[in-house]
C-alpha cells in the first residue's frame, strides 16, 4: 500500500499562532509555500473551502501553474456549483495539469455559514444526501461516452454531456471527509480516498471499520485513508513538548486577533465532537497524541498534534499505516518554516520506516 502526504496551502500566512498581516489573498505566499512543498517532497496539498474565502478551485490553478510536480486536492461544497459545471471544471484543469488534480468534497457541518453561501438545507441528512446526488452526477459527467439524463430528488439534468475527461483513464480521485452516520453511507458510495481528522487509534479503528461495512454494501472497494494532523517536532521529545507547550500559550493569547477560538454558539459538527471528545480523556492520548489545541479552539478544523522527535512522529505514523491509514495530511503552526521542517526529516524517514515494514511482509510498495 503506497503513502501520500499531503500538505496544506493557507491563502496567506496565518494559524491558530500566527496573525495575518498583509492581503487575504496573498500570491506571494501562496507561491513560496507551494514551491515550498514541492521540495519538501509533498505529493499533494489541499485547497480549504469556506464561505468567506478565496476560490479554493481558482487558488489551485495557480498554484499547479508555479509548481512542476505538486498536486492539488481541492476542497469543494456540493450545493453552490452544479455538478456537471463543477466536473467539467475539474477535468479541463486536470488536463491543463496533466493528471494533478484530485476533489476534496466537503458538505459542510455548520448550517449558520452555509447560509453565507445560499445553502437552504439546515438538516445535515438531506445535505449529505444532496452531496451523493451532486456526486452521482460529476462521476456520469466524467465518465459517461454519450448524453445522459439524470432525475434525483435535488439535481436533475437532461442529455447531459462532457465533451472533456479527466486527464487519466482511470479518472480524477474523491477524497470525501465526514463523521456522521449519513457521512459514512455516502462515503461508502462514493469516496476513493477517506479523510479522518487526527484520533486516537481506538477511533481511527472505528471509522475506518465503518467505511468498509458502508462501501461493501455498495459492493465497492474499501477506500482509502487520509489522516490530519499538526505534527510538532523537535531534535529531542523534552524539546518537541516544550515546543507544543509554547504553541498552546501563544494560541491563547492570539485567539481574539487570530480568530481561532471555540464557536460562540457552541456549535460542532460530529467531526468536532469525536476530537473533543478525546481531548475529554487527557492532553496525551496513545503514544504521543496531543489535544490542547483541538480543546482551546473547539476542533473546529484538524488541531490534534503529534509531538516529539522526526523519529518519534515517524513511528506513529507507521502505527497509523498498520491501521490502514495510507495518505497523511500534515501541516504545522508556522506554515512556510514547518512545510520546510516536514521535508528535511519526518517525510523522508517516515517513507523509508513504511517501506522497510512493506519489505518485511511482502506488500507491493506500489
Amino acid at each position: 500500500m503506497s503513502i501520500e502526504f499531503i500538505g496544506y496551502i493557507s491563502n496567506n500566512n496565518s494559524s491558530e499562532t500566527v496573525v495575518r498581516e498583509g492581503p487575504i489573498l496573498n500570491p506571494v505566499h501562496i507561491e513560496t509555500v507551494a514551491k515550498a512543498h514541492e521540495n519538501a517532497g509533498f505529493d499533494r496539498a489541499l485547497l480549504a473551502f469556506h464561505s468567506t474565502t478565496p476560490d479554493s478551485l481558482q487558488v489551485a490553478q495557480h498554484v499547479l501553474n508555479v509548481t512542476d510536480r505538486l498536486n492539488v486536492l481541492i476542497a469543494q461544497r456540493p450545493g453552490f456549483t452544479a455538478p456537471t459545471l463543477l466536473a467539467r471544471q475539474f477535468a479541463v484543469l486536470d488536463q491543463f495539469s496533466r493528471g494533478r488534480v484530485a476533489l476534496h468534497v466537503i458538505t459542510g457541518g455548520n448550517a449558520t455559514e452555509l447560509r453565507q453561501d445560499g445553502n437552504t438545507l439546515d438538516d445535515k441528512d438531506a445535505r449529505y444526501a444532496r452531496t451523493s446526488e451532486f456526486l452521482d452526477v460529476v462521476r456520469l459527467e466524467w465518465t459517461s461516452d454519450k448524453p445522459f439524463t439524470y432525475k434525483g430528488k435535488y439535481y436533475q439534468v437532461e442529455n447531459a454531456f462532457s465533451q472533456v475527461k479527466p486527464y487519466h483513464p482511470e479518472g480524477i480521485r474523491i477524497y470525501f471527509g465526514g463523521a456522521s452516520d449519513a457521512a459514512i453511507d455516502v462515503a461508502g458510495k462514493h469516496a476513493d480516498t477517506f479523510a479522518l481528522w487526527g484520533e486516537s487509534y481506538a477511533q481511527v479503528r472505528d471509522v475506518t471499520s465503518r467505511v468498509h461495512n458502508a462501501a461493501v454494501r455498495q459492493g465497492r472497494p474499501t477506500p482509502r485513508f487520509s489522516l490530519s494532523v499538526r505534527p510538532i517536532v523537535a531534535p529531542t521529545e523534552k524539546q518537541a513538548w516544550e515546543k507544543a507547550e509554547a504553541i498552546l500559550a501563544r494560541a491563547t493569547a492570539l485567539q481574539d486577533k487570530t480568530g481561532y477560538r471555540k464557536p460562540a454558539d457552541g456549535h460542532a459538527t460530529a467531526g468536532a465532537r469525536r476530537l473533543l471528545s478525546l481531548a475529554d480523556q487527557g492532553s496525551r492520548i496513545d503514544k504521543r497524541l496531543w489535544t490542547e489545541i483541538a480543546k482551546l479552539t473547539g476542533a473546529n478544523s484538524n488541531t490534534t498534534a503529534l509531538v516529539g522527535t522526526p523519529e518519534q512522529v515517524a513511528e506513529v505514523f507507521g502505527d497509523y499505516y498498520d491501521l490502514g491509514i495510507s495518505h497523511f495530511l500534515i501541516r504545522g503552526f508556522d506554515p512556510l518554516i514547518d512545510t520546510i521542517e516536514y521535508g528535511r526529516e519526518l517525510i523522508p524517514l517516515t517513507r523509508e520506516l513504511i517501506a522497510k515494514r512493506q519489505v518485511a511482509r511482502g506488500e507491493a510498495a506500489e
